[in-house]
């Protein structure tokens, strides 16, 4: 059974840092991509960045490109979301999600394993 289990989330203030990590179990992680979403209270479940099965590739939305960064470490089996310069506006849940080797999968539907999620607060 796949299980995705995110931490790192909390509150801040605008300008900060915070270090997402996703630990996956319970499947080959080497050939699966790994993404990160975020949905805010009224709002749809958007994407923020991808990284490729082998951490060659990587792909963001473009509100959170040039201050997040999606890594991966398949000897640990887990997937981290570097994020800088927080804005009140990336205040959300923050979800790993992971599709075995999907290169372009941006969309939720294209995301069949997903974890419960960690919030992340920003303050103006």
């Amino acid at each position: 059974q796949v299980r995705l289990v995110e931490s790192g989330g909390g509150l801040v203030q605008a300008g900060a840092s915070l270090r997402l990590s996703c630990a996956a179990s319970g499947l080959t992680f080497s050939i699966y991509t790994m993404a990160w979403f975020r949905q805010a209270p009224g709002k749809e479940r958007e994407f923020v960045a991808a990284v490729s099965w082998t951490g060659s590739t990587t792909s963001y939305a473009d509100s959170v490109k040039g201050r997040f960064t999606i890594s991966r470490d398949n000897a640990k089996n887990t997937v981290y979301l570097q994020m800088n310069s927080l804005k009140p506006d990336d205040t959300a849940a923050y979800y790993c999600a992971a599709v075995i080797k999907s290169p372009t999968a941006r969309a939720p539907n294209d995301y069949p394993h997903w974890g419960q999620g960690t919030q992340v607060t920003v303050s103006s």
